[in-house]
């Protein structure tokens, strides 16, 4: 037995220590609903000290000890899914509950559990809420165990050799490709040799031997000028003209011509004033 107890004692663990908290004597409940705390009076109060919240395994116990010599006055033992047996929070506050402690020996009590401040009763909650996450895990991970073992200890497991695939001395492989087209395949290869058609507009039905001759150019145009000059060097001017501007004298003669006949006309004119 003592073995047990200090296997028990090992696996403890300490979830929440509160400094100070109140006990009170409580009337019997009355009504199904519930019960509240203000028809706790302040003379019902029977005890003040520390409390500890302590994991056992799968049980969880709340504790009420003297702060000075670490007597215990009373325990309050959780069971896995018994927890709203055993602590039951009250109608009109969220800083008081009701404990169901127990003797050890069978009996059990109510009474009701007083935090100073909010805080310590939201850290009470909290805690008792940890120790029940702890306790499903560690099912769950039972339950996936005890499935696992079933499953391996039930079926048999049937392992093949691994097949040898290497060639044997004097094996060969052949392998027989095809030789591509020269020609390009696809649409590629159809897009480029494809004559582009498309792109090259056809001429009018008249307009085949005639091409339109360009504007031509600025009267004063210097380039067109020397175009012109140019062209115009391999074209033969008339004879009469080369030999126009060939003769120097050729203006002379003509103006002889029209002196002489001006001056016969004066002595014409002269002689009749005479007679």
């Amino acid at each position: 037995m003592s073995s047990l107890v200090e296997e028990e004692e090992a696996f403890e663990h300490t979830l929440l220590v509160v400094r100070e908290v109140s006990v009170y004597k409580i009337p019997p409940r009355t009504t199904s609903g519930g019960y509240k705390c203000g028809e706790w009076l302040q003379s019902d109060k029977i005890w003040s000290g520390r409390l500890r919240v302590v994991s056992c395994g799968d049980r969880c116990e709340i504790r009420l000890e003297d702060p000075a010599t670490g007597e215990l006055f009373a325990a309050c033992f959780v069971l896995p899914g018994q927890r709203e047996s055993a602590v039951e929070t009250v109608l009109d506050s969220s800083r008081y509950f009701v404990l169901r402690i127990e003797d050890g020996r069978g009996k059990h009590a109510f009474v009701g559990l007083g935090f100073n401040e909010r805080n310590e009763a939201f850290d009470f909650n909290v805690a008792l809420s940890d120790h029940e996450k702890y306790v499903k895990r560690e099912q769950e991970k039972e339950t996936a165990g005890a499935g696992g073992d079933d499953s391996s200890g039930g079926g048999e497991i049937d392992i093949h050799p691994a097949v040898n695939r290497r060639l044997k001395e004097g094996e060969t492989i052949r392998i027989n490709v095809k030789n591509k087209p020269s020609a390009g395949s696809g649409m590629l290869s159809s897009a480029a040799t494809k004559p582009k058609t498309g792109m090259l507009l056809a001429q009018p039905a008249g307009a085949a031997g005639k091409l339109r001759s360009p504007l031509p150019p600025p009267p004063n145009d210097p380039a067109a000028a020397r175009m012109n000059s140019g062209h115009n060097a391999g074209i033969r001017a008339p004879k009469e003209s080369t030999k126009r501007n060939n003769d120097p004298f050729s203006d002379l003669s003509a103006i002889k011509v029209r002196l002489s006949n001006w001056c016969l006309t004066l002595s014409i004119l002269f002689s009749t004033m005479e007679n």
